[in-house]
């Protein structure tokens, strides 16, 4: 579903992606993780066309992302993309937020945009604020809404960058129960995150970046188990510390 090939990024004289290589199956959890500064954010942002990349090659369902004929707002339309702020419209209210996009690009009825939105915020348990704005909710409501809006344009798959590191600890759990459900309905994702537990219940791989250089790429039992290289090994033995 996703293929990212020999990807490398400059800012500048600054290398934030060194040649970058690894996939993404039809129905795969792959979680991104990895020091601060290591390149994640800006990898998961390359697949979509949020950033741009210098040299290399990603396709999504057999489109090149990189290629100037793609059109990259249909191509979003179709991947989709949950940010570490929400990013929700603060002056519409929720079932709006999740309406929006299908009336506007995929050209939905309003009645059958509404009655999808409406379905998709029980799903994660927020019918009963359909009517309010996203400033009146949670962060982690509002992170939930996040999930619902992207749903409901029927995506072929979910990009999530960091969805709970601006969470409170208590918050945080509500949206990872959203994402483990997606995840055994067999949603393709790619997520960044450092929710270590998230990755071991879900992840069908782990991708270790440092430096802008993908480390290590194995199955969740080869990384939490006996990662190869002693950055991963530094890594976990600090983070599964705490």
């Amino acid at each position: 579903m996703i293929e990212i090939n020999h990807v490398s990024k400059w800012y500048g004289d600054f290398q934030v992606l060194n040649d970058c290589t690894t996939h993404v199956d039809k129905g795969e959890v792959v979680v991104v993780c990895g020091p601060s500064g290591s390149g994640k954010s800006t990898l998961i942002k390359t697949v979509n066309g949020l950033e741009g990349f210098q040299s290399g090659d990603i396709k999504v369902d057999n489109v090149s992302v990189g290629d100037k004929k793609t059109n990259l707002s249909k191509l979003r339309s179709r991947v989709g993309m949950v940010f570490q702020h929400f990013e929700l419209f603060p002056h519409l209210s929720i079932i709006e937020n999740l309406t929006i996009g299908q009336i506007k690009v995929l050209k939905r009825p309003g009645e059958e945009a509404r009655t999808r939105g409406l379905k998709l915020l029980e799903r994660v348990g927020l019918s009963a604020h359909q009517d309010k704005f996203p400033g009146q909710l949670s962060g982690g409501q509002q992170q939930r809404v996040a999930i619902a809006r992207a749903l409901s344009m029927d995506p072929i798959a979910m990009l999530f960058d960091e969805p709970t590191s601006a969470l409170d600890p208590e918050m945080i759990n509500e949206v990872l129960d959203v994402m483990v459900e997606l995840a055994k309905e067999g949603m393709t994702m790619m997520v960044v995150t450092h929710e270590m537990g998230f990755a071991k219940k879900v992840a069908h791989r782990v991708v270790f970046m440092d430096r802008g250089a993908i480390i290590e790429d194995c199955t969740k039992e080869e990384f939490f188990g006996s990662p190869r290289s002693e950055r991963a090994q530094q890594f976990l033995s600090k983070i599964l510390a705490h």
